[in-house]
C-alpha cells in the first residue's frame, strides 16, 4: 500500500522538483566530486594519504552544513553520516592508516542496513516507513497524520517490509564488499570507489523502490483500494 503514498510523493517533497534537482546536485558536487579532486590535488603535491583524507571530508561536512542553514535540520542520514565522519577521521590520526578512514564508508552503510533489518524484528514500524514519511509528506502534519493512517491496510504493511528487507540486505551486503575492495585496491582507487559506488547504489535502489511501489499501487486498485492523500498545501 505504498500504493497510495508512492502517487502522492511528488506533490508533497518540500521545493518541488527543483529543490530536489538542487539537492543532489549539492550532494554530488561536495559529497562526491570534491573530496576525490582534494585527494588528488593534496597527494600530488607531496601529502600523505591520511592527511588528504581528513582535508577531503570537507566535502561531505559542507553538503551536510549547507542542507542544515538552508532546512534548519538534519536528517538521519546525515546524522550518522556526521558521526562516522568524525569518529574515522579521530581513528584514521591515532593509527595513521588511510584505510581505516575509507573502511568508516563501508562501516556507515553496514550500520544503516543493521538499523534497517534490525527494525524488523524490534520496531513498531520498519525504518523504511520513517524515510518513506518524510519523503512522501514534506512534513505537512495533514499528510503525516494520512500517511501513519495506511498502517492499517496490510499491503502496506507488507510493502514497507519488502522495502526495508531489501535495502537493508543491499546495504549490509555493499559494506561486506566495500571493507573487503578497502584492504584489496589501492587506496587511490578506493577513494573513488567510496565516492561513487554508494551514490549508484542508492539510485538503483530508489528506482527499483519506485517500481516495486507503483506496481503495489496498481494491485491495490485491482482490489479496491484507493486512498487518496490530501491536498499539499500551496
Amino acid at each position: 500500500m505504498v500504493e497510495a503514498s508512492e502517487r502522492s510523493s511528488r506533490p508533497a517533497a518540500s521545493g518541488g522538483a527543483g529543490a530536489q534537482v538542487v539537492s543532489w546536485m549539492q550532494m554530488i558536487v561536495l559529497s562526491v566530486a570534491l573530496p576525490i579532486v582534494i585527494y588528488d590535488v593534496m597527494t600530488d603535491a607531496g601529502f600523505t594519504p591520511v592527511v588528504a583524507l581528513v582535508v577531503s571530508s570537507v566535502g561531505p561536512l559542507l553538503d551536510i552544513g549547507i542542507t542544515w542553514a538552508r532546512t534548519r535540520r538534519l536528517d538521519e542520514f546525515a546524522v550518522v553520516v556526521l558521526a562516522f565522519l568524525v569518529l574515522g577521521i579521530i581513528v584514521s590520526l591515532i593509527f595513521d592508516d588511510p584505510r581505516l578512514l575509507l573502511l568508516k564508508e563501508a562501516a556507515i552503510t553496514g550500520v544503516i542496513g543493521i538499523l534497517a533489518l534490525g527494525s524488523l524484528v524490534v520496531a513498531p514500524r520498519p525504518l523504511m516507513f520513517y524515510f518513506g514519511r518524510r519523503f512522501a509528506t514534506g512534513g505537512d502534519p495533514a499528510r503525516v497524520e494520512w500517511w501513519n493512517g495506511l498502517w492499517r491496510f496490510p499491503g502496506f504493511r507488507r510493502t514497507q517490509v519488502v522495502i526495508t528487507t531489501v535495502w537493508g540486505v543491499v546495504f549490509l551486503a555493499e559494506a561486506v564488499v566495500r571493507g573487503i575492495l578497502t584492504y584489496t585496491l589501492s587506496v587511490d582507487t578506493m577513494v573513488v570507489v567510496n565516492n561513487v559506488a554508494p551514490l549508484v547504489i542508492v539510485a538503483l535502489l530508489v528506482v527499483w523502490t519506485a517500481l516495486y511501489a507503483k506496481r503495489q499501487q496498481r494491485i491495490g486498485e485491482a482490489h479496491g483500494v484507493v486512498v487518496e492523500p490530501p491536498v499539499a498545501p500551496a
